[in-house]
């Protein structure tokens, strides 16, 4: 069976096909940015283009069985981009897979549409949906796309991830992976105790396999994927810095201000953190992954604490190759900001 994986520069369509290669599929990669095929598995092909695109995306999908489209404009890009990669994008991917005879699209959603968590319970897959921003907004739009395109004989399993990572994985994690190397305090919002679930880019792609392997009626249907095992900020964070062992501590941030402050910088340009990541850094921020569990009998291997752990790991192995990759993507190392000013400020031992 031939996949094709849209978004696939990127980090997850770089795992996405490492690990449908293992399971024996032919890769086809589309995405706008360059790819470097030694990277990817032996005879992985690679089509330069846009998801926006009917006749890139008709080329793109000749002869392939299923499509896991992970292509996506992130939260850092404008309102208006955002959108119509996200939604008018995934109309085309759709349209075009259900003329080609594609016989079903994994679309990657995120927990994002919930918007932010209200009453510390877990996200269920029936809850309201209440996008935070352009990004959130967006990808309520496009499952409403799948949905159509369901009614028309398509089948559009969703997934709904929560932040993943593992190793490649780069992003706003770079900026938090380069503080702790260098031994800086760790600014957080809040006191640290709201639980915030992760997921690795793993068990997302192991997810996504059985998306495309599973019973056609079953996998028809929306799924949270995160962690089934995770802690509190202090807790998994604390792990991360133990194993760590550069002297890094946690410092906590009164939550109203500081995220008045990060809001005015982000509409300044002058911090890389956006809306999503700080509005709902001081909250219980986790889904209820009993569907898929109960559904299919799967479980996630790693837990908050081992993602991040061995997301670390990878960055510091590679850290003199990793300082020319920056950029605005998850794969990149994304400037600072007027956070490189409060991280000089986090690395001074003040004597009290």
């Amino acid at each position: 069976m031939r996949v094709l994986i849209t978004g696939g520069a990127g980090f997850l369509g770089l795992h996405t096909a490492r690990g449908f290669a293992k399971k024996g599929y032919d890769v086809r990669l589309l995405d706008i940015a360059p790819v470097d095929l030694e990277e990817y598995p032996p005879g992985t092909e690679y089509v330069r283009g846009d998801v926006r695109d009917r006749d890139t995306l008709e080329r793109a999908m000749d002869g392939v069985d299923v499509v896991i489209h992970a292509a996506a404009a992130l939260p850092l890009w404008s309102p208006e981009e955002i959108w119509d990669v996200n939604v008018n994008g995934t109309r085309a991917v759709l349209d075009v897979a259900l003329k080609k005879g594609v016989d079903r699209v994994v679309f990657i959603s995120s927990t994002a549409v919930y918007g932010v968590p209200e009453g510390g319970r877990a996200e269920r897959e029936d809850d309201p949906l209440r996008g935070v921003g352009p990004y959130g907004e967006s990808k309520i739009a496009a499952e409403r796309v799948c949905e159509e395109y369901r009614k028309k004989g398509l089948t559009v399993p969703i997934l709904r991830p929560k932040t993943f990572i593992g190793p490649e994985r780069l992003g706003i994690f770079s900026i938090l992976f380069d503080w702790i190397k260098d031994g800086a305090r760790i600014p957080i919002i809040g006191d640290g105790n709201n639980r915030y679930q992760l997921l690795d880019v793993d068990d997302l792609v192991d997810a996504e396999l059985l998306m495309v392997e599973g019973d056609g009626e079953l996998v028809n249907d929306v799924f949270n994927v995160g962690a089934e095992r995770f802690g509190t900020w202090n807790e998994d964070l604390g792990a991360l810095i133990d194993h760590a062992g550069t002297g890094s501590t946690i410092l906590h941030l009164p939550a109203g201000p500081t995220k008045f402050i990060l809001r005015f910088l982000e509409k300044l340009r002058l911090s890389p953190l956006y809306e999503w990541a700080y509005s709902t850094a001081d909250r219980d921020h986790y889904v209820s992954i009993e569907k898929i569990v109960n559904t299919f009998n799967w479980h996630p291997r790693y837990s908050n604490a081992e993602s991040l752990i061995r997301t670390y790991d990878w960055f510091i192995e590679n850290y003199d190759e990793l300082k020319k990759k920056e950029g605005v993507t998850h794969r990149s190392v994304w400037k600072q900001g007027v956070l490189s000013v409060v991280k000089r400020l986090m690395m001074i031992r003040f004597p009290f």
